[in-house]
């Protein structure tokens, strides 16, 4: 061979090395990101899921990337979000709510899911057991939807006098009805008569109020559910004009002028959430990763709800608080 041509041939090889590295190189995970709610609500927890990711080496943009599917308050849609993230073929789901990890699981046996949910997984019928989930199944509950009666305790603490209260719920969520039981249940015991509402809609959030009212409840608690959530305003602000003293779930709600809000920390939640998809990524099967229940609980007064309503705080719960709002 003449040297003229060697060069020629050793040239054309270099030249086409870069494209053989380039489809040598594993493809970026994708994720699947499946929530009821809406982005501009939900942004703070998306944020702890992303840290989540970060810690187990994983940044979006960098070396994974993010599909979301948002369902705006429309439960019904999540189905249809969760068969279009299974026919792109994604690496795992993570599902941050009830009915996005119902669906998830409707829609696949093999992706991956990690769910963040407020109810029990097995009754559920998500998980056969906490420990050995099972399948493709996992992730994390914060049991907010099990902690009713524990609301319903700080509430009569604050309203030792209250005869009958108002509980807030979305008729369309998979555990209404339990929590519904619950606390109804521990109702019987403190004496109290429970007035169950119902609200799908922003103008049913309306109706409630106004029923309140008219049956001369002393308060409300409001139930764990994904829309309820995100009409955090629009609670909080019904509530205040009616003189309503209302205990929620999530400390947002405390934070943007409700009275007080006990719950599991949903932050801390996203993030373990984040953290287990990293896992996922990194080779974890899900039925090696126990179901997690959150440790981290929150109790938030706000005293300036309070002296709104012309209510004083008990030093007990004062004292027990885990953060007060002045």
């Amino acid at each position: 061979m003449r040297r003229r041509d060697l060069i020629k041939g050793v040239a054309g090889t270099a030249a086409a090395w870069p494209f053989a590295v380039r489809a040598q190189q594993p493809a970026k995970p994708v994720i699947g990101f499946l929530n009821t709610a809406s982005p501009d609500t939900y942004a703070p927890f998306v944020a702890a899921f992303r840290e989540g990711l970060k810690e187990s080496g994983f940044i979006e943009g960098q070396n994974v990337a993010i599909e979301y599917r948002w369902g705006e308050g429309q439960y019904d849609r999540m189905p249809t979000l969760a068969a279009d993230l299974v026919s792109r073929r994604v690496s795992v789901i993570a599902a941050t709510s009830t009915p996005a990890a119902l669906a998830a699981r409707a829609a696949t046996a093999t992706i991956p899911i990690v769910f963040e949910l407020s109810g029990d997984p097995i009754k559920l019928g998500l998980v056969s057991s906490l420990n050995r989930p099972g399948r493709n199944v996992t992730g994390i509950t914060q049991l907010n939807s099990l902690l009713v009666a524990k609301r319903l305790g700080l509430l009569r603490d604050l309203l030792p006098t209250i005869t009958t209260i108002g509980f807030l719920i979305n008729p369309n969520d998979s555990r209404a009805d339990i929590q519904s039981t619950e606390i109804q249940e521990g109702a019987r015991g403190l004496g109290l008569q429970v007035l169950i509402l119902k609200a799908r809609t922003e103008l049913d959030i309306d109706a409630v109020f106004e029923t309140l009212v008219q049956q001369h409840a002393g308060a409300l608690i409001v139930g764990s559910d994904v829309f309820l959530n995100s009409r955090r305003e629009q609670l909080v602000s019904l509530a205040a004009r009616h003189a309503i003293p209302a205990v929620y779930q999530l400390r947002h709600f405390a934070e943007a002028g409700g009275l007080m809000s006990y719950g599991a920390s949903q932050t801390d939640a996203y993030h373990q959430t984040g953290i287990y998809v990293g896992q996922i990524l990194k080779g974890a099967k899900p039925e090696e990763l126990p179901v997690l229940q959150s440790a981290k609980f929150d109790f938030v007064i706000n005293i300036k709800a309070a002296k709104a309503l012309g209510l004083t705080i008990p030093s007990g719960l004062l004292a027990i608080a885990d953060e007060v709002i002045e």
